[in-house]
Protein backbone atom coordinates (compact mmCIF):
# COMPACT_ATOMS: atom_id res chain seq x y z
CA UNK A 1 0.00 0.00 0.00
CA UNK A 2 2.41 2.62 -1.28
CA UNK A 3 1.99 6.17 -1.61
CA UNK A 4 -0.35 6.67 1.35
CA UNK A 5 -0.44 9.74 3.19
CA UNK A 6 0.23 9.78 6.89
CA UNK A 7 -3.44 10.91 7.83
CA UNK A 8 -5.16 7.99 5.52
CA UNK A 9 -2.70 5.93 7.13
CA UNK A 10 -3.86 7.08 10.30
CA UNK A 11 -6.96 6.37 9.82
CA UNK A 12 -6.90 3.34 8.13
CA UNK A 13 -4.74 1.93 11.57
CA UNK A 14 -7.34 3.34 14.07
CA UNK A 15 -9.96 0.58 13.77
CA UNK A 16 -12.51 2.28 12.77
CA UNK A 17 -12.70 3.56 9.38
CA UNK A 18 -15.21 5.66 7.43
CA UNK A 19 -14.37 4.65 3.73
CA UNK A 20 -16.10 4.16 0.67
CA UNK A 21 -14.13 4.13 -3.16
CA UNK A 22 -15.05 6.83 -5.62
CA UNK A 23 -13.94 6.77 -9.67
CA UNK A 24 -13.40 9.86 -12.39
CA UNK A 25 -13.59 8.79 -15.55
CA UNK A 26 -12.24 11.34 -18.43
CA UNK A 27 -12.51 10.84 -21.73
CA UNK A 28 -10.85 12.05 -24.41
CA UNK A 29 -12.97 14.55 -25.54
CA UNK A 30 -12.38 16.19 -21.97
CA UNK A 31 -15.75 15.04 -20.42
CA UNK A 32 -15.19 14.10 -17.25
CA UNK A 33 -17.48 11.83 -14.14
CA UNK A 34 -17.41 11.10 -10.72
CA UNK A 35 -19.37 7.84 -9.13
CA UNK A 36 -19.27 6.75 -5.00
CA UNK A 37 -20.40 3.50 -3.50
CA UNK A 38 -21.31 6.05 -0.89
CA UNK A 39 -25.05 6.92 -0.11
CA UNK A 40 -23.95 10.61 -0.80
CA UNK A 41 -21.91 13.15 -3.32
CA UNK A 42 -18.49 13.81 -2.51
CA UNK A 43 -16.89 16.50 -4.49
CA UNK A 44 -12.84 16.90 -4.99
CA UNK A 45 -10.37 17.93 -7.14
CA UNK A 46 -13.06 19.45 -9.04
CA UNK A 47 -15.11 16.49 -9.69
CA UNK A 48 -18.53 15.71 -8.03
CA UNK A 49 -18.82 11.77 -7.67
CA UNK A 50 -22.66 10.82 -7.55
CA UNK A 51 -23.78 8.46 -4.72
CA UNK A 52 -27.01 7.17 -7.11
CA UNK A 53 -25.10 5.92 -10.77
CA UNK A 54 -25.28 2.13 -9.38
CA UNK A 55 -21.65 1.80 -10.18
CA UNK A 56 -19.45 -0.80 -8.91
CA UNK A 57 -16.26 -2.53 -9.23
CA UNK A 58 -14.38 -5.92 -8.63
CA UNK A 59 -11.63 -6.47 -6.79
CA UNK A 60 -8.61 -4.56 -7.78
CA UNK A 61 -5.73 -7.12 -8.81
CA UNK A 62 -2.26 -5.59 -8.72
CA UNK A 63 1.33 -6.34 -8.51
CA UNK A 64 4.46 -4.87 -7.75
CA UNK A 65 6.16 -6.37 -11.23
CA UNK A 66 5.41 -5.16 -14.29
CA UNK A 67 2.31 -7.14 -15.27
CA UNK A 68 -0.83 -5.30 -16.14
CA UNK A 69 -3.16 -4.50 -13.17
CA UNK A 70 -6.67 -4.80 -13.71
CA UNK A 71 -10.24 -4.72 -12.64
CA UNK A 72 -14.07 -4.19 -13.82
CA UNK A 73 -16.24 -1.53 -13.39
CA UNK A 74 -20.00 -2.38 -13.60
CA UNK A 75 -22.77 0.37 -13.72
CA UNK A 76 -26.13 1.75 -14.76
CA UNK A 77 -27.03 3.19 -18.06
CA UNK A 78 -28.50 6.73 -17.01
CA UNK A 79 -29.03 9.48 -19.39
CA UNK A 80 -26.85 11.68 -16.69
CA UNK A 81 -23.72 9.83 -16.88
CA UNK A 82 -23.01 6.91 -19.30
CA UNK A 83 -25.20 5.90 -22.16
CA UNK A 84 -25.77 3.94 -24.83
CA UNK A 85 -25.33 5.92 -27.38
CA UNK A 86 -22.06 7.08 -25.96
CA UNK A 87 -20.45 3.36 -25.79
CA UNK A 88 -21.47 2.66 -29.00
CA UNK A 89 -20.22 5.64 -30.61
CA UNK A 90 -17.02 4.84 -28.82
CA UNK A 91 -16.90 8.15 -26.62
CA UNK A 92 -15.25 6.05 -23.33
CA UNK A 93 -12.56 3.95 -25.67
CA UNK A 94 -9.26 4.82 -23.80
CA UNK A 95 -10.81 6.63 -21.25
CA UNK A 96 -8.44 7.51 -17.98
CA UNK A 97 -9.70 6.06 -15.07
CA UNK A 98 -8.81 6.94 -11.16
CA UNK A 99 -9.94 4.83 -8.46
CA UNK A 100 -9.31 6.49 -4.75
CA UNK A 101 -10.05 4.70 -0.90
CA UNK A 102 -11.90 8.10 0.82
CA UNK A 103 -12.63 8.83 4.28
CA UNK A 104 -16.22 9.88 2.98
CA UNK A 105 -16.41 12.26 6.57
CA UNK A 106 -13.38 13.84 5.40
CA UNK A 107 -12.01 13.87 1.21
CA UNK A 108 -8.70 15.22 1.75
CA UNK A 109 -8.09 12.08 3.14
CA UNK A 110 -7.36 9.81 0.16
CA UNK A 111 -5.58 6.74 -1.48
CA UNK A 112 -5.75 7.00 -5.02
CA UNK A 113 -5.75 2.99 -5.42
CA UNK A 114 -5.45 2.86 -9.32
CA UNK A 115 -5.32 4.45 -12.25
CA UNK A 116 -5.05 3.09 -16.37
CA UNK A 117 -7.54 3.23 -18.75
CA UNK A 118 -10.93 1.86 -19.54
CA UNK A 119 -10.44 -1.01 -22.20
CA UNK A 120 -13.49 -3.03 -23.57
CA UNK A 121 -16.62 -2.26 -23.13
CA UNK A 122 -19.94 -4.58 -22.73
CA UNK A 123 -23.53 -3.50 -22.24
CA UNK A 124 -26.82 -5.77 -21.60
CA UNK A 125 -30.00 -5.49 -19.54
CA UNK A 126 -29.37 -1.48 -18.81
CA UNK A 127 -25.96 -1.94 -17.60
CA UNK A 128 -22.25 -1.56 -18.67
CA UNK A 129 -19.23 -3.64 -17.83
CA UNK A 130 -15.94 -2.25 -18.39
CA UNK A 131 -12.27 -3.50 -18.44
CA UNK A 132 -9.96 -1.27 -16.51
CA UNK A 133 -6.81 -1.81 -17.39
CA UNK A 134 -3.20 -0.52 -15.29
CA UNK A 135 -0.63 2.18 -16.20
CA UNK A 136 1.21 -1.22 -17.34
CA UNK A 137 -0.68 -1.49 -20.07
CA UNK A 138 1.09 0.61 -22.31
CA UNK A 139 4.26 -1.47 -22.06
CA UNK A 140 2.68 -4.57 -24.14
CA UNK A 141 2.99 -2.39 -27.54
CA UNK A 142 5.59 -3.31 -29.37
CA UNK A 143 8.35 -0.17 -29.95
CA UNK A 144 11.20 0.19 -32.29
CA UNK A 145 11.54 0.75 -36.05
CA UNK A 146 9.83 -1.84 -38.95
CA UNK A 147 12.26 -1.85 -41.89
CA UNK A 148 9.81 -1.66 -45.05
CA UNK A 149 9.76 0.61 -47.56
CA UNK A 150 6.80 2.42 -47.52
CA UNK A 151 6.41 5.02 -44.73
CA UNK A 152 5.52 3.76 -40.72
CA UNK A 153 4.43 7.64 -39.68
CA UNK A 154 1.12 8.45 -39.58
CA UNK A 155 -0.26 12.05 -41.08
CA UNK A 156 0.66 14.79 -39.14
CA UNK A 157 1.88 13.04 -35.60
CA UNK A 158 5.29 13.61 -33.96
CA UNK A 159 7.78 11.68 -36.79
CA UNK A 160 6.05 12.91 -39.66
CA UNK A 161 5.47 16.52 -38.50
CA UNK A 162 3.28 17.94 -41.13
CA UNK A 163 1.10 20.58 -40.24
CA UNK A 164 -2.43 19.72 -41.29
CA UNK A 165 -3.64 23.11 -40.30
CA UNK A 166 -1.25 24.23 -43.79
CA UNK A 167 -4.01 25.88 -45.93
CA UNK A 168 -4.88 23.63 -48.27
CA UNK A 169 -4.57 20.33 -46.69
CA UNK A 170 -7.94 20.17 -44.67
CA UNK A 171 -10.81 21.64 -45.58
CA UNK A 172 -14.46 22.20 -43.12
CA UNK A 173 -17.78 22.04 -44.81
CA UNK A 174 -21.46 21.51 -44.08
CA UNK A 175 -22.95 17.53 -44.84
CA UNK A 176 -25.09 18.08 -47.97
CA UNK A 177 -25.91 14.45 -48.24
CA UNK A 178 -25.05 11.63 -46.41
CA UNK A 179 -25.60 7.94 -46.42
CA UNK A 180 -25.72 5.65 -43.64
CA UNK A 181 -22.63 7.98 -41.92
CA UNK A 182 -20.68 6.11 -43.92
CA UNK A 183 -20.77 7.92 -47.67
CA UNK A 184 -20.76 11.48 -47.60
CA UNK A 185 -21.55 13.44 -50.72
CA UNK A 186 -21.65 17.28 -52.32
CA UNK A 187 -22.20 18.99 -55.09
CA UNK A 188 -18.58 20.13 -54.99
CA UNK A 189 -15.52 20.52 -52.97
CA UNK A 190 -13.86 23.59 -54.77
CA UNK A 191 -9.85 23.65 -55.39
CA UNK A 192 -9.91 19.91 -54.21
CA UNK A 193 -9.38 17.60 -57.16
CA UNK A 194 -10.82 14.22 -57.09
CA UNK A 195 -8.84 11.60 -54.34
CA UNK A 196 -7.24 14.21 -52.62
CA UNK A 197 -8.83 13.30 -49.18
CA UNK A 198 -8.42 9.30 -50.24
CA UNK A 199 -7.28 7.72 -47.03
CA UNK A 200 -7.23 10.82 -45.24
CA UNK A 201 -9.52 11.49 -42.19
CA UNK A 202 -13.17 12.51 -41.55
CA UNK A 203 -13.87 14.20 -38.56
CA UNK A 204 -17.43 15.34 -36.91
CA UNK A 205 -16.87 19.38 -36.12
CA UNK A 206 -20.98 20.14 -34.86
CA UNK A 207 -23.57 18.07 -33.97
CA UNK A 208 -24.69 15.40 -31.96
CA UNK A 209 -21.42 13.15 -32.92
CA UNK A 210 -19.24 16.05 -32.52
CA UNK A 211 -15.33 14.58 -31.94
CA UNK A 212 -16.05 11.24 -33.59
CA UNK A 213 -14.13 10.44 -36.62
CA UNK A 214 -13.84 8.10 -39.69
CA UNK A 215 -10.47 6.87 -42.10
CA UNK A 216 -11.36 7.83 -45.80
CA UNK A 217 -11.58 4.81 -47.77
CA UNK A 218 -12.53 6.55 -51.21
CA UNK A 219 -12.41 10.23 -52.65
CA UNK A 220 -14.18 9.91 -56.25
CA UNK A 221 -15.97 12.23 -58.40
CA UNK A 222 -19.25 10.08 -59.57
CA UNK A 223 -21.58 11.41 -62.11
CA UNK A 224 -20.69 15.28 -61.31
CA UNK A 225 -21.19 14.63 -57.68
CA UNK A 226 -18.13 14.17 -54.84
CA UNK A 227 -18.42 11.19 -52.94
CA UNK A 228 -16.08 10.27 -49.76
CA UNK A 229 -16.51 7.18 -48.33
CA UNK A 230 -15.62 5.67 -44.99
CA UNK A 231 -14.22 2.50 -44.15
CA UNK A 232 -16.51 2.14 -41.14
CA UNK A 233 -19.54 4.71 -40.42
CA UNK A 234 -19.31 6.61 -37.46
CA UNK A 235 -20.77 5.53 -34.77
CA UNK A 236 -23.42 8.57 -33.91
CA UNK A 237 -26.19 10.47 -35.33
CA UNK A 238 -24.91 13.39 -38.22
CA UNK A 239 -27.59 14.85 -40.28
CA UNK A 240 -27.50 17.43 -43.09
CA UNK A 241 -26.14 20.31 -41.98
CA UNK A 242 -23.65 19.30 -39.62
CA UNK A 243 -19.96 20.71 -40.25
CA UNK A 244 -17.08 18.15 -40.87
CA UNK A 245 -13.14 18.44 -41.21
CA UNK A 246 -12.08 16.74 -44.44
CA UNK A 247 -7.41 15.81 -43.82
CA UNK A 248 -5.43 15.05 -47.24
CA UNK A 249 -4.48 11.96 -47.38
CA UNK A 250 -1.76 9.49 -47.47
CA UNK A 251 -0.59 6.40 -49.11
CA UNK A 252 2.52 5.90 -47.15
CA UNK A 253 4.77 6.11 -50.52
CA UNK A 254 8.17 8.07 -51.18
CA UNK A 255 6.60 9.89 -54.04
CA UNK A 256 3.16 11.02 -52.11
CA UNK A 257 5.70 12.49 -49.28
CA UNK A 258 7.85 14.20 -51.47
CA UNK A 259 5.50 15.52 -54.68
CA UNK A 260 1.93 16.28 -52.29
CA UNK A 261 3.12 17.04 -48.67
CA UNK A 262 7.31 18.33 -49.48
CA UNK A 263 7.73 16.92 -46.19
CA UNK A 264 10.66 14.24 -47.62
CA UNK A 265 12.99 15.04 -44.79
CA UNK A 266 10.66 13.17 -42.72
CA UNK A 267 9.30 10.21 -44.56
CA UNK A 268 9.90 7.14 -41.94
CA UNK A 269 10.06 4.62 -44.64
CA UNK A 270 13.02 2.45 -46.30
CA UNK A 271 12.61 2.74 -49.94
CA UNK A 272 16.22 1.59 -50.44
CA UNK A 273 16.27 -1.44 -47.92
CA UNK A 274 18.76 -4.23 -50.07
CA UNK A 275 16.32 -6.86 -51.95
CA UNK A 276 16.24 -10.60 -51.14
CA UNK A 277 18.92 -11.74 -53.19
CA UNK A 278 21.57 -9.22 -51.22
CA UNK A 279 19.96 -11.06 -47.90
CA UNK A 280 20.37 -14.56 -48.91
CA UNK A 281 23.89 -13.40 -50.76
CA UNK A 282 26.10 -16.32 -51.26
CA UNK A 283 29.53 -17.00 -54.02
CA UNK A 284 28.10 -17.46 -57.73
CA UNK A 285 29.81 -17.10 -60.94
CA UNK A 286 27.50 -16.25 -63.30
CA UNK A 287 24.06 -14.18 -62.82
CA UNK A 288 23.20 -10.87 -61.17
CA UNK A 289 23.38 -10.70 -57.18
CA UNK A 290 23.56 -7.27 -56.71
CA UNK A 291 21.36 -6.28 -53.95
CA UNK A 292 19.69 -3.83 -55.88
CA UNK A 293 16.93 -1.62 -54.39
CA UNK A 294 13.25 -2.54 -54.03
CA UNK A 295 12.52 0.79 -55.29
Amino acid sequence: MHDMSTEFRTHIESGLTTLCRAWAITRKDGASFGFTDHDRPLSFEDITFKADSGLTALALQQSTGLSVDNSEAVGALSDASVTEEDIEAGRFDGADVKAWLVNWSDPDVRWLQFRGTIGEVRRADGAFHAELRGLTEALNRPLGRVYQKPCTAVLGDGQCRFDLDTPGYAHIAPVEDIDDTRVFRWTELPGFEPGWFGRGRLTVVTGAAEGLWGSVKWDRLIEGVRQIELWEPIRGQIQAGDEVRLEAGCDKRLETCRLKFNNILNFQGFPDVPGEDWMVAYPRSSGTNSGGSRR
